[in-house]
């Protein structure tokens, strides 16, 4: 299972150091060029909700595999792409079968885990493959287009894929069937909401603030999100049970989880784009360049819960919280000058420490107190949030770069050449990307400050007889 979760979660960042290639290659401009990792990300997020439902009524292994089988087909799909709108659809059908698998994966931990350390454990190595795999596939993503192709970060998921479909029914039993009817209206509205939201961003970055078609898109997104939460009111079974949002410092964790997420999908996609195209690094070299961060990440998000139990949940997000801010706002200076070891290698390590201790007290703040009836949907919430904000994210600082760099273009500095001067906007509009990010980042920490109450969050020693662990291997 966490096998096909690192397949879904690689696949979001191993496309991210190939875009540059994937630019030239089927002609994309730079802004629509995020709708690679976008039109992944929106079906992916909008979709998890629907998916973690049907895993309770269908069965999960069932709509399991039925996701990383669609997964698969879309991956070999996206490769043999001749055009954009062509691997536009790949990638969101890819988003889909995520959908369906990723929401089995989380909620199978938090029902097969009795709350406490055990749990904590078993989400510390979940985050683990989700954290590490993100930046892990910079990495890869590197490696592959260097020495073969962009195509091949999608060609490569096609035997893995097959792999799992293959051999999860010898490990993973099928779960009982719950009675129930599908939120068709409530998937609907709020996949077409966000998509709306990140379409409109996306015409901002493009034309600017006073495109007309924008502000009507943005309307939109605010009529159907508010048709989405009525759905979920009165719903006899949403997708979205409204119940799990009165729990203060559940709520704050979420909103917090989103705000951070919104800042790093941003940092990943403009990282990879300025160590290649204003630093002049090859694929290979700029996926190697994230691997002091890869390290970091995974170390610290393997010591996350054994801290939890000794710091408690809310001081160790809050020490995680700080090295993060600071590392944002130090690549907000970026420039054409920057050298990888004096601008970029610091912020990078910071990065990886930070997000390594957050994410598994952040997570763990988010189940805790779950009735199980409630598990499917409050994990699909975790992954929904990690989505959607990921996805909103990219599209305002996207929106942000495109305004910053039209700016710096109209405002040429003399002595420059075409193409320094080219560098130059490139930098000047990923610096004021980041330093959203960086503002992004701190209204976390002020909400994980603000909202979340620890008492509930420590880790506490197991209390389970012997045969309690059974329930795992079932």
């Amino acid at each position: 299972m966490l096998s096909a979760q690192l397949m879904i979660i690689l696949d979001a960042t191993v496309v991210s150091i190939a875009l540059p290639r994937i630019l030239t290659s089927l002609h994309f401009s730079t802004t629509s060029l995020s709708w690679v990792m976008n039109g992944y990300t929106l079906t992916f997020g909008g979709l998890l909700l629907l998916g973690g439902r049907a895993g309770d009524i269908l069965g999960r292994r069932r709509v399991f595999l039925a996701g990383i089988g669609l997964f698969t087909v879309a991956s070999l799909a996206g490769g043999l792409s001749t055009s954009a709108g062509l691997l536009l659809a790949a990638r969101a059908l890819q988003g889909v079968g995520g959908a369906l698998a990723a929401p089995a994966v989380l909620a199978l931990i938090v029902t097969s885990f009795p709350e406490g350390r055990e749990r904590t454990r078993a989400l510390g190595i979940y985050m683990g493959v989700i954290t590490g795999g993100s930046s892990l596939g910079l990495v890869l993503g590197g490696v592959i287009t260097e020495w073969l192709s962009w195509r091949w970060v999608l060609f490569i998921n096609v035997p893995i894929g097959a792999a799992v479909v293959a051999i999860a029914p010898l490990f993973v039993a099928e779960t009982p069937r719950q009675s129930g009817r599908f939120d068709l209206a409530g998937a609907l509205t709020s996949t077409a909401g966000v998509a709306a939201l990140v379409y409109g961003f996306v015409r901002v970055a493009v034309n600017g603030w006073g495109d007309h078609l924008a502000l009507a898109t943005f309307g939109a997104a605010a009529v159907l999100l508010a048709v989405f939460i009525a759905i979920e009111a009165r719903a006899r079974q949403p997708i979205t049970p409204l119940r799990l949002f009165a729990d203060v410092s559940r709520s704050g964790s979420l909103a917090s989880r989103l705000l951070l997420l919104a800042g790093m999908f941003g940092v990943f996609y403009f990282l990879t784009q300025f160590l290649q195209r204003v630093m002049g690094f090859s694929p290979l070299r700029a996926g190697l360049a994230f691997l002091p961060m890869t390290a970091a990440l995974f170390v610290m998000s393997r010591t996350a819960p054994r801290l939890m139990p000794k710091l408690g949940a809310k001081p160790l997000m809050i020490a995680g919280m700080l090295p993060v801010v600071t590392s944002l706002a130090w690549l907000s200076r970026v420039s054409p000058a920057t050298g990888y070891w004096s601008g970029v290698f610091g912020p990078m390590m910071l990065l990886g420490i930070g997000m390594g201790l957050v994410f598994v007290p952040l997570t763990t703040a988010s189940l805790a107190g779950i009735a199980p009836a409630d598990s499917g949907a409050a994990s699909g919430m975790v992954n929904v949030i990690q989505q959607v904000g990921g996805a909103l994210g990219l599209a305002v600082l996207v929106a942000v770069y495109g305004t910053a760099s039209r700016d710096a273009s109209r405002h040429p500095l003399p002595g420059l050449t075409a193409a320094a001067q080219g560098r130059h906007a490139l930098a000047d509009g990923m610096a004021s990307a980041f330093g959203l990010s960086a503002i992004l980042s701190a209204c976390s920490l002020l909400l994980i400050i603000a909202l979340i109450r620890t008492a509930r969050l420590v880790p506490q020693r197991a209390t389970v007889r012997e045969e309690e662990p059974a329930v795992a291997s079932r």
